[in-house]
Order: structure tokens, then C-alpha cells, then sequence
């Protein structure tokens, strides 16, 4: 019914409100009806068929949901405007004017946006994922290795959710790490893992280093928002025929140039958290190189000591030939033998250090210097940054003294209006992209700083647990020809050390110091359920005359052995003289092979 033609009508005299006829048509709210309970539907509102006035008679929403605003009668003596957000839930200036207001549109109408904020959190983006789990290593001689993963996936971009057996060289790898690093700025890509370690080519510790830490690097690599959007993986994932990339991006300035660039002082950073990673990385970088140089000269040292220790076991078992009393002709062939034992003992100690501890220096050495340069990077973008912005203002006061002339001419103007616009646009442009990569970089770096730190201290506690064990198994080579060394003669052979009287009661025992239950030199008890079978004998000092029964406080939190004989009543003894602290130095004295 059109309201608008009651205005000339003589059987409604109120005139234009259709509720002018009613008793109480003076009040400005309506009382609430028992059954305010019972929710509105769900349903969009209608839009309203009464134009403009619509507010009055309860229609508060138009066909996208979104509140119309409040005249000045209802907000108050100020309007105002009453924008829903793009969620569509209310702002807190409208959820605190809703109580207080009375009317009956503005009641009916909360219901319904609520529940299309509820619809539209219900319809939110899904959070993507990348992930590739390395299934098999494919190794022929010293070629490059073909590594073989699964990925799933719930991007768009891909054709579908799962590929089985994916297949790509190391080399492949290598250029998708490259493009990565030259067309993502604001990400730390990581340092591709090398295809060989130093463990061995066809060992299975090599494979097993080799398949863990390209594991590592595709779950860094696909954890971050950023790289797993590059359309370079969807190449690399589903390409039929190996892979390279397709489009070849540069870094922001090589060779020479780049080398000028780095000579100057680094620009004005109002980051300073980013400000201050660089030297740390830098140093850091420098540090791991020089430190992985170190490595490889005892490594190459140690592999020396290896094979000239060698070459002496042989001498000395080549000496019991001509040597005619029998025990000492038997010490010769034994003590070359074990010598000879002990030079394979070093020289794989220094395959283990190369492997524990040279691997993960270079590694991160190589991963360091690209965050640096991607910091550089930076830079480089902060100091465009300023050229275009001393450039749009160069063109800016151009402009200026071109209006300021007497004698303007169209083409001059057009020219300068289409400078000064470019300008303003491309410094437009670079301020949002060094926005971006200082807000990306900023988050990449304290993860990186948590990943770098994981990495060197799981890397030092295997190459100290490696150090350990090849010492104690040398040690324990040694003490296998003790017992032939004193049976060179019936008085003890080269124990007694030149002394007539050896008390019997002093002898050291003939039990080896490396067993299953601890380092006999310290005394204490290897700890169960310890998947390193290591001791903690070199963990701190021991405290002489500590009364038992009396725990150290001294940070370790459990009880340490004291150098008395009643410290030792808890471990169980195969032999009765065994060393401990406190009569090391006395037993070193009347006692060697």
C-alpha cells in the first residue's frame, strides 16, 4: 500500500504516518513482546518498499546486510555514521551504543547481523599448507643424487592435492634454491644441503645425513607463507621431465656495482632489531668459515696421526721376529697389533669430526652468507628507496617553477605532470614493497636466529658424544695389552718402575677402566635409560671431604660422588682395587702397563 497518497485523503486526517490514527501514537519505542526469546530468522532482511523513511518503520539493513546510518534523532545532536566492519560484526563504539538505544529497528536488527557475522567466520580462507616428505635417495657412484618425496598440498595453484614419487636431481634442488633467493626478498631462504657428506659416499650414515638434512630444508622451505606461493614450486612439484626454472630472476645488483654498494655506510634503518642482524650475521658467517677451516686441518692431522700409528704397529710386530725371550717377543707382536688398532681408531675419529662437526660449520657458514646478502638486499631497496624519493621531489619543484614561469607551453606541462606521476608511483611502489620485506624480514630472522642455534647446539653435542666414545674405545684398545706387557717377565715386567719393593696390596687391577657401568677414573655410575652411554665424569670438579649423605647444591641437581671410599658403596664392583678420585695420583705413581 502507498502510504504517500494518505497525505490528501479526508478518512485518515493524521495526516502522513499511518499510525497517526493509533491512541498512543506519541511514543517513540514499543514495549518488548513476551516471545523476545525466540530469535529472529537467520534470513538476509528485505529491503524495506518505503524509500528513504524506511528507518522508521523497523527496516535497518539493506540487501548486503550492512546497517544504514542513524539520523540525528537517534544517535543524538551529533551523527554518527554507523559502518559495519568487513567481517560484518558491529565496532565497539556500536556494540556499546546498542543497549542504550531503544528503538525497535535498531533491536531487530542486531539479531540478524549476528548472524551473518557467524555465517561469514564460517566461510572463512582456509590456511594453506605445503608439506613433502623425503621417501628414498637414489645414488649412483659419485653422480648426482636423485632424491624421491611425496608433497601434499591444498593450494589452488595445484592441479591436485597429492603427488606420489616425485623425483628430482640434487642439482634441481640447487636452481630452485637459487630462484627462490632472487625472486623472494623478504624471505630467508635456506642453504641447499650438499648431495655428499663427509661421512662417505655409499655409506648408510651418509645416506641416512644426506636424506635428513634435505628433509630439513623442505620443511623449512614449505613451512613459510611466502616461498610456498612462488609459482616455481608448482613447476618444480609437477613437472613430468626434471625441472628448471622458468623464470630467471637477478639479484638487485651483481658484480662490481654490488661490491661499491656494499664499500658505503649502510642506510638510515628505522629497524633496528634488522639493523644490528646484520654484523651479527656477518660475523657469525666469518666465524663458522674460519672455524670450519680449523676442522678440516685436524681432521687432515689426525688422519696423519692414523696412518703413521699405523705404520709403527707394523714396525713394532715385524720386531718380535728377532727377539729371543719370549715375553718380550710376544709384548712386540701384541703391541704392534694393538698400535696398528688404534691408528684405525683415529683416523675414523676424524671421519666422525669431520662429519659431526666440519659438515654443520660449512653448512651454516654457506646458510649465514645468504641471509646476509638477502639483509643486503635490503639495503640496497632502502637506498632506492631514497633516490626515487629525492627524485619525485626533484620533479616535484620542477613542476613547480614550471608553473611559476611566464611562458608555459602544453607539451612542456603535459611532460612534466606525466614525470612528476611516474615518479610519485614508483616511489609509491618501492616504499610498500621495503615495507613488506622489513615486516617479513623482521619475523624470518628471530627464526632463523631459533634454527640456527638448534642446529649448532645438536651438532656440537654429537661431535662431544662422538669425541668420547672413540676416546674410551681407544683406551680400551690400549688396556687389552697390558696384561701381555707385565707377563714379559715373572717380577711384573715394567711395572714396578725400577722399585725393588712393589706391595702386592698396591697392584692395580688387570680389569679394563671402560665398562658397561662406568668410567672407573671417576667413579661414577653411568645413568640408566641414557641412549649415550656416556659419563658425567668431566661435567664439574669433585669436592673433596663432602660428608655422605650431603647433596652438592651446585646446579646439577642430583648427587655427585664424593672422594671418599663410602661414596662407592652404590655401585657394584668387579674388582675390589679399582681407581677411584682420590687414589688416582698415589696409583699413577707405582703403576703403568
Amino acid at each position: 500500500m502507498d502510504y504517500s497518497a494518505l497525505s490528501h485523503d479526508a478518512e485518515h486526517p493524521g495526516g502522513t504516518d499511518p499510525w497517526a490514527s493509533s491512541p498512543q501514537h506519541n511514543r517513540s519505542s514499543f514495549a518488548q513482546p513476551p516471545t523476545s526469546d525466540i530469535p529472529s530468522s537467520p534470513l538476509p532482511p528485505q529491503a524495506s518498499p518505503y524509500g528513504q523513511g524506511s528507518e522508521q518503520y523497523g527496516y535497518m539493513g539493506d540487501h548486503d546486510g550492512h546497517q544504514r546510518p542513524g539520523t540525528a534523532s537517534e544517535n543524538g545532536d551529533h551523527a554518527q555514521p554507523q559502518a559495519s566492519t568487513q567481517d560484518g560484526q558491529q565496532t565497539p563504539h556500536q556494540q556499546q551504543q546498542g543497549p542504550a538505544q531503544g528503538h525497535t529497528g535498531h533491536q531487530r536488527h542486531e539479531q540478524p547481523q549476528r548472524y551473518h557475522g557467524n555465517r561469514q567466520q564460517q566461510h572463512q580462507r582456509p590456511q594453506y599448507k605445503l608439506q613433502a616428505k623425503v621417501t628414498g635417495l637414489e645414488r649412483t657412484g659419485r653422480k648426482d643424487p636423485i632424491l624421491r618425496f611425496d608433497v601434499y598440498t591444498n593450494l589452488p595453484k595445484f592441479r591436485t592435492t597429492q603427488f606420489r614419487d616425485v623425483r628430482r636431481l640434487h642439482s634441481e634442488f640447487v636452481k630452485l634454491g637459487e630462484h627462490l633467493i632472487s625472486a623472494n626478498p623478504e624471505a630467508f631462504v635456506p642453504a641447499v644441503p650438499p648431495a655428499i657428506t663427509s661421512a662417505g659416499v655409499g655409506t648408510d650414515e651418509d645416506e641416512g645425513r644426506v636424506k635428513n638434512s634435505i628433509q630439513r630444508w623442505l620443511n623449512v622451505v614449505c613451512s613459510n607463507d611466502v616461498l610456498i606461493r612462488d609459482e616455481e614450486m608448482v613447476f618444480f612439484v609437477e613437472s613430468d621431465f626434471g625441472y628448471s626454472p622458468v623464470v630467471h630472476r637477478k639479484q638487485p645488483a651483481t658484480g662490481v656495482r654490488r661490491k661499491v654498494i656494499k664499500q658505503f655506510a649502510p642506510p638510515p634503518d628505522d629497524t633496528p632489531e634488522l639493523a644490528a642482524a646484520r654484523p651479527i650475521v656477518k660475523a657469525f658467517y666469518l666465524g663458522t668459515m674460519d672455524t670450519g677451516q680449523k676442522v678440516e686441518k685436524v681432521v687432515k692431522s689426525r688422519r696423519s696421526l692414523g696412518l703413521a700409528e699405523s705404520d709403527l704397529g707394523v714396525k713394532f710386530a715385524a720386531m718380535h721376529v728377532q727377539e729371543n725371550h719370549p715375553g718380550l717377543s710376544l709384548a712386540y707382536r701384541k703391541l704392534g697389533k694393538v698400535i696398528q688398532a688404534t691408528g684405525d681408531y683415529h683416523a675414523a675419529q676424524g671421519t666422525g669430526e669431520a662429519t659431526t662437526l666440519g659438515d654443520p660449520l660449512t653448512y651454516h657458514s654457506s646458510d649465514a652468507f645468504i641471509v646476509k646478502e638477502t639483509l643486503t638486499n635490503r639495503h640496497i631497496l632502502l637506498r632506492e628507496l631514497l633516490q626515487a624519493q629525492a627524485a619525485t621531489k626533484s620533479k616535484l619543484s620542477a613542476a613547480d617553477r614550471l608553473k611559476a614561469s611566464s611562458s608555459v607551453k602544453r607539451d612542456k606541462v603535459d611532460e612534466a605532470i606525466a614525470a612528476l606521476d611516474e615518479a610519485r608511483s614508483h616511489e609509491e611502489y618501492l616504499l610498500k614493497k621495503s615495507q613488506r620485506v622489513t615486516a617479513n624480514l623482521l619475523q624470518e630472522q628471530r627464526k632463523w636466529f631459533t634454527r640456527t642455534s638448534t642446529d649448532m647446539r645438536s651438532a656440537i653435542r654429537e661431535y662431544v658424544v662422538r669425541q668420547i666414545e672413540a676416546e674410551r674405545r681407544t683406551l680400551a684398545t690400549l688396556e687389552q695389552v697390558r696384561p701381555d706387557i707385565r707377563a714379559i717377565d715373572g717380577s711384573g715386567g715394567l711395572s714396578r718402575l725400577g722399585r725393588e719393593a712393589h706391595p702386592a696390596q698396591r697392584r692395580a687391577s688387570l680389569a679394563s677402566s671402560q665398562g658397561p657401568k662406568g668410567d672407573a677414573w671417576s667413579g661414577v655410575p653411568r645413568r640408566p635409560g641414557d641412549g649415550l652411554n656416556r659419563s658425567m665424569s668431566g661435567s664439574m670438579a669433585t669436592v673433596p671431604d663432602v660428608p655422605e649423605g650431603e647433596e652438592e647444591e651446585a646446579g646439577v641437581g642430583r648427587k655427585r660422588a664424593s672422594s671418599k671410599a663410602g661414596s662407592m658403596q652404590g655401585v657394584t664392583e668387579e674388582d675390589e682395587d679399582r681407581i677411584d678420585a682420590k687414589n688416582a695420583a698415589s696409583r699413577l705413581a707405582t703403576t703403568t702397563f
